[in-house]
């Protein structure tokens, strides 16, 4: 085998095992999904937030499935021109392709003025599945602290 064969293999090798490397933890990506959950709705778009949740999705012990959380989400936005949310530390716990997540949140909305007219704060504890390559929320429970 020539030289430049062999650095040429060499490299190739280098960059497969430098991809595989380079794969974000499950962790991480589940921490990027909930902060892009956050964004959609500081944004005011509950369409990208959802894209986040499962079909199946069933929420405060089945009070709430897929639709009512998109309906929830969508009059918070109807009724506030400013959302605010607020995440404290999270809490991932992996299982395999199954995750856990607790936060707590707070939450504030208003007419956009210098202080917002609302607020609360909110203990969430939510379970996660791996789909594909994407990690999705397919059950919730939250309850108001403050």
């Amino acid at each position: 085998m020539s030289l430049r064969r062999t650095a040429l293999l060499g490299c190739v090798a280098f960059a497969v095992l430098a991809c595989a490397c380079a794969r974000k933890p499950e962790e991480q990506r589940i921490r990027e999904t909930v902060t892009a959950m956050q964004t959609a709705m500081e944004q005011a778009n509950p369409r990208d937030f959802m894209a986040h949740v499962a079909p199946d999705f069933t929420g405060n012990e089945g009070s709430v499935d897929h639709d009512g959380l998109h309906n929830l989400l969508r009059a918070v936005v109807l009724r506030n021109e400013k959302i605010g949310v607020t995440l404290g530390p999270l809490d991932v716990e992996l299982q395999g392709t199954r995750a856990s997540v607790r936060v707590t949140a707070t939450l504030t909305g208003g007419s956009g003025g210098l202080l917002p007219e609302r607020g609360a704060i909110y203990a969430i504890r939510s379970a996660w599945r791996k789909e594909g390559s994407d990690w999705r929320c397919y059950s919730a429970a939250w309850e108001q602290k403050l």
